[in-house]
């Protein structure tokens, strides 16, 4: 599979946008299938750069809003339009996307398009590429509903990707595919063929505070109890901000760790990013879940913490690729805005940590998230899950 990243800051200019779009790709020779994943930047009129855009290219075009974009030669990007372009013969891709969905209806959205995805394939799906929205509120469908709905139907195919994000005001989150565009919609690519992807995801939490609690009572991502009293009671008594419901700003910077018990005895560590109060009931609403009978506490990220994973993720990913022995020349990265905030004034420090690692060869895209889907390592076994992260950066090559 070949590949090639695309960059404008152009976003008010639409036939400006596209022209520059287009003479970067000139000379990439598209083979048998092509598809597009598109980064953009929240004020960017997608619907209207898609006019343009397919005017000329007849493949798929699927992604998300972004708070920010980085790639492996131009490095942090904090506006404009971001494009990958995926191409092979020996590959095939399958696209599309639910409509808006809800806790009562992600299940049969999910499972309806991903068959009707997976009936157009001639092959076995090796990948799914997915993008979604974001947990605003307590019937919002949580990050690890999402992944575990998309993977049920893989079966276990590794699942990637990540949650739209804007500039922290959760209101202009947007999801595409095609001329489609949706709130809290999931777009998804199959991918079969000669495909041999790795994955590795690290999270920026290298402290954790001194106190722990067992939760005694959730629902999916929403706690209601830690040890005998609500969540919203223990964030009172460690002094911690419970003035208002939606809270996902300010708990960027305060991640909280959970400890997820399998079936089979494994256990996989877990940030999650809180999101919104209820003070009628006590409880609170994370992007992604907190089963009951974990154990959740609290983690300090700081800015060193932050470089040093990305070093350490990227020389993971490297070590995987050199291991499977296959030619690799595509990344795609996944990192959280609670990192992109721990930089402080330091905004590019993230992007220019990795541009050292990257092979001349590989073509890297990625977008800063309000979550990210990548597999992730059981503590016990070594097994791989797919995962609903926060507080991570996560990186797929292929």
């Amino acid at each position: 599979m070949d590949s090639i990243t695309l960059y404008t800051e152009e976003i008010d200019d639409l036939n400006e946008a596209a022209a520059e779009l287009f003479a970067q790709a000139e000379s990439f020779a598209l083979k048998k299938n092509t598809m597009a994943i598109i980064f953009v930047e929240e004020e960017t009129d997608y619907e209207g750069l898609y006019a343009i855009l397919s005017e000329r290219w007849k493949f798929p075009i699927m992604g998300c809003t972004a708070m920010a974009m980085f790639h492996g030669d131009r490095g942090y990007c904090d506006v404009g339009i971001s494009i990958m372009l995926l191409t092979a013969d020996d590959c095939e891709f399958s696209v599309g996307m639910t409509g808006e969905l809800t806790k009562d209806n992600y299940r049969s959205e999910i499972a309806s398009v991903y068959g009707r995805l997976k009936s157009a394939l001639t092959g076995t799906e090796k990948l799914v590429i997915t993008y979604g929205g974001m947990v605003t509120n307590e019937h919002t469908v949580g990050g690890d509903d999402l992944v575990n709905a998309i993977s049920g139907q893989g079966e276990g195919v590794p699942v990637y990707g990540g949650s739209a994000a804007d500039n922290f005001n959760s209101k202009n989150i947007k999801v595409f595919c095609g001329d489609r565009v949706t709130g809290s919609g999931q777009v998804m690519a199959l991918v079969a063929g000669n495909i041999h992807p790795r994955f590795v995801s690290i999270n920026s939490i290298e402290k954790k505070s001194s106190y722990a609690y067992e939760v005694t009572k959730s629902d999916g991502n929403r706690v209601f109890r830690l040890g005998q009293d609500s969540f919203v009671g223990i964030l009172r008594r460690e002094n911690m901000g419970t003035e208002k419901p939606d809270v996902f700003v300010d708990y960027l910077l305060t991640p909280f760790i959970v400890s997820i018990s399998k079936p089979n005895g494994d256990k996989v560590e877990a940030a999650r990013s809180l999101s919104v109060l209820n003070m009628e009931d006590g409880s609170g609403s994370f992007l992604g879940a907190v089963p009951e009978g974990s154990v959740l506490s609290i983690g300090i990220v700081r800015r060193e913490d932050v470089q040093t994973t990305v070093g350490r993720a990227m020389e993971g990913i490297l070590a995987k690729m050199k291991e499977a022995g296959q030619e690799y020349k595509t990344m795609l990265c996944t990192t959280c805005c609670a990192r992109f905030l721990a930089l402080g004034g330091n905004v590019t420090a993230e992007a220019d940590s990795f541009k050292g690692f990257i092979p001349p060869t590989i073509s890297l895209m990625g977008m800063y998230s309000n979550g990210e889907y990548c597999p992730a390592k059981g503590n016990v076994t070594g097994e791989e899950y797919n995962m609903f992260h926060n507080f991570t950066f996560s990186v797929l090559a292929f």
